[in-house]
């Protein structure tokens, strides 16, 4: 007979968030949010679990392997939990905003969780705070989506933050014009994906040539964008290249201190996305503190959007200073609390009276002490 589990003990890639680093964390989606929403983003609230073919549906079709599947007692039908929160959002809106007016601006905060932890720490249960813009294929969409994520993460002081641009459709758009037939493009795709200059050379001809130049102008943004625009690219792949201009061009503009690079051939983890995409970075920190991009949703809508990551952004942002905690004595006026947290305390009240309220205030994580009418630094 198998031991009873330690209660400790928790499946692998998920984890108990304690004192102070819980009210850390939302604190940092509050204030994510708050950013969001002064752009006009309105909050939506997806559930947790939904039928499967919604979910997987469109752009959810990239999850599939992500997500876990269980069987709904009540109807009977399969429904996933679900793995990333864009998918519910374009749900939303091409069905229950399907009327709302166009451009639609929407941002969400939720768990996920995956079958597979991908992250820092293989976590399978992930933080996300999010915005979608739906109904517009303007460039003026994919820059504000970028410079509203910049600055959501700006807001939180993170230092050297980053930010790489892609063009998913940039490749196959080449490869289209030069006439290469499906098994080689997913031959390209996959060397291209992990850097390999061999492969490409391997091509020969005008296909090595142009790829092997995308290559090589990944990046800082400038240098890129001036190797890309010496070249004699097909015309749907100079139309992605001016887009990632002008898109850059905008940046410069909205948000000066961000540094921006550019890698014209990454597609890994933007699969399903159709123009504009890109990565949020700090120095220093290993994974991304968010992704985004364009899309179709599953009306054939233009969209654009983001998500960041809370679980990596708690490794980045500043330490919250923590909060000034007043132990009050037992036996106190309940009044005198109230009016000291009226003032920004956080209140921690003695439930027995301590022969040294010092001590006891110390012990009990306070930095002061009610004294009478006088609040005493605890040392």
């Amino acid at each position: 007979m198998a031991e009873p589990l330690h209660k400790a003990l928790l499946p692998q890639g998920l984890r108990d968030l304690l004192p102070p680093e819980a009210a850390w964390e939302a604190e940092v989606v509050q204030r994510l949010t708050a950013v969001l929403g002064g752009h006009g983003y309105e909050r939506v609230k997806p559930p947790l679990a939904e039928y499967e073919d919604n979910l997987l549906s469109g752009a959810g079709a990239a999850m599939a392997m992500e997500t876990f599947r269980v069987m709904d007692p009540v109807s009977q039908r399969m429904i996933g939990l679900r793995a990333d929160m864009t998918p519910q959002v374009a749900r939303i809106a091409t069905s229950r905003l399907k009327d709302a007016p166009r451009p639609l601006r929407l941002c969400y905060a939720g768990q996920v969780l995956r079958v597979k932890g991908g992250g820092i720490g293989s976590e399978r249960q992930v933080g996300q705070v999010g915005a979608e813009l739906i109904g517009s294929d303007a460039v003026a969409a994919d820059l504000e989506v970028v410079s509203v994520a910049a600055e959501a993460l700006a807001a939180l002081g993170i230092s050297g933050l980053s930010v790489d641009l892609t063009v998913p459709t940039l490749v196959p758009a080449v490869c289209r014009a030069l006439g290469l037939e499906d098994a080689d493009i997913a031959r390209v795709r996959a060397a291209l994906d992990h850097k390999d200059a061999a492969a490409t050379e391997a091509l020969g001809g005008r296909a090595s040539q142009l790829l092997g130049a995308l290559l090589r102008a990944a990046g800082p943004a400038r240098p890129g964008l001036a190797a890309l625009a010496a070249l004699d690219l097909p015309a749907a792949a100079a139309a992605e290249c001016a887009r990632l201009s002008n898109v850059l061009k905008g940046l410069e503009a909205l948000a000066p201190g961000l540094a921006v690079t550019i890698d014209p051939v990454e597609n890994r983890g933007f699969e399903y996305h159709t123009g504009i995409s890109f990565a949020f970075f700090a120095r220093g920190l290993a994974g991304e503190l968010g992704r985004g991009g364009r899309y179709l949703d599953d009306s054939g809508e233009p969209a654009t959007g983001f998500t960041l990551y809370t679980d990596t952004i708690l490794l980045a942002a500043p330490a919250q200073p923590m909060g000034r905690r007043l132990y009050v004595p037992a036996g106190s006026d309940p009044g005198t609390s109230r009016r000291w947290r009226g003032e920004g305390w956080i209140t921690v009240a003695g439930l027995a009276p301590a022969v040294d309220p010092g001590a006891e205030a110390a012990r009990l994580g306070c930095t002061h002490r009610l004294e009478g009418d006088k609040i005493v630094a605890v040392r």
